[in-house]
């Protein structure tokens, strides 16, 4: 049925969105190797990189989002959405795609209102268990709603709404076995817990000054610690470490290997992103959620509220987090039977089986 097909997949300005648009061509390719896929993104924005580096082809659109800090930043606006409207409107015509995949970010919005006006089907792959306004708008004429979470017909129609989890890379479902192989790559040893700090792609301030500020306290409790600082804190980072001349602490700006990240990690501290909460689920590891109070609509927030309220996570607000972080931090990894509890519970939220079954809902479209 899908021979030769064709898909766009569009969205994308942050890896929470690009990751999962990966790994849906990845699952298609899989499904069938001679579908084309085709990647929408937006002009600066990192998809432009990471897509070709994944081996897919990516036109970006002029498009960017409302600058709140700066409103005169946005008088041209209303022309850019114009320009990428018209530019996604030749894309289409010329590429004659089957179905169109919008993953959210600022690209998927001009895709999919030209791919509905031009009556290519469509699919929505909401990754939050929040939806934004973006994407509430596009499901009225989408043909099916692929969700994270349940308890999304507040959001969108309930009879095109298919709960099938977040789809992530392959290597974080196979970390059990990489233990050994994990603590060599970071230099840490196996006779104390370790600790892994991840704040997303951008790193995440609060976290990284909180973590800062404790960082003897944590090493003074028995913990090592993996560290992702993001680009702006690895300096401040390493001058403290070298402060405390600790062979503790592995600290790096990215971590690529994250796979190896989850299986050193005993317990977890790290933002709510969707695509974070459905990792953890899968490494099922004990966690410290700290979500990031200006992402769109609070959706952070409620990604961790729908582990919290499992018993699958605990909550450190970030207004809270530089005087409560490292104590909660010390506190679960004192108590191996919270640990124990956060990790059965959190693993029976995780969806391996994401990308495969979105794949087939892409294909059912066609």
């Amino acid at each position: 049925m899908s021979k030769g097909a064709k898909i766009i997949i569009s969205g994308g300005g942050t890896g929470g969105h690009i990751y999962p648009a990966v790994a849906i061509a990845n699952e298609l390719k899989v499904k069938d190797p001679s579908i084309e896929i085709l990647f929408v993104g937006a002009e600066g924005k990192m998809e432009m990189e990471k897509v070709p580096k994944a081996g897919y082809k990516i036109i970006g659109l002029p498009i960017a989002g409302i600058n709140r800090s700066n409103m005169l930043a946005n008088i041209g606006l209303p022309f850019k959405l114009i320009r990428s409207l018209w530019k996604t409107y030749s894309v289409i015509k010329s590429f004659k795609p089957d179905v169109a995949i919008g993953v959210g970010g600022y690209a998927s919005g001009p895709t999919l209102i030209m791919a509905n006006f031009l009556k290519v089907p469509t699919l929505i792959q909401e990754q939050n268990s929040f939806a934004g306004v973006t994407n509430k708008n596009l499901a009225k004429k989408a043909r099916k709603i692929c969700v994270a979470y349940p308890g999304m017909e507040r959001f969108f129609p309930a009879d095109k709404i298919v709960l099938t989890g977040n789809p992530v890379r392959k290597d974080i479902l196979e970390t059990s076995s990489k233990r050994e192989q994990a603590l060599k790559h970071f230099g840490l040893s196996d006779d104390r817990k370790i600790l892994l700090i991840i704040g997303g792609s951008q790193g995440a301030r609060t976290i990284n000054e909180s973590i800062r500020a404790g960082l003897n306290d944590l090493i003074s409790n028995d913990l090592q610690i993996i560290w992702q600082t993001g680009k702006l804190f690895i300096e401040q980072a390493k001058a403290a470490i070298d402060a405390l001349q600790t062979n503790r602490v592995y600290v790096s700006d990215f971590i690529y290997e994250m796979d190896l990240a989850y299986a050193a990690a005993d317990l977890v501290v790290s933002r709510a992103g969707a695509l974070s909460v459905s990792e953890l689920c899968l490494a099922a590891k004990p966690s410290i959620l700290v979500p990031f109070p200006a992402a769109a609509e609070d959706h952070q927030t409620q990604n961790a509220l729908s582990l919290v309220n499992e018993n699958a996570a605990w909550l450190v607000k970030d207004a809270e987090a530089r005087e409560k972080l490292v104590d909660k931090a010390i506190e679960l990894a004192d108590n191996q039977q919270t640990m124990n509890e956060l990790s059965k519970n959190i693993k029976t939220l995780g969806k391996p089986n994401a990308g495969r079954e979105i794949a087939e809902e892409v294909l059912r479209l066609i």
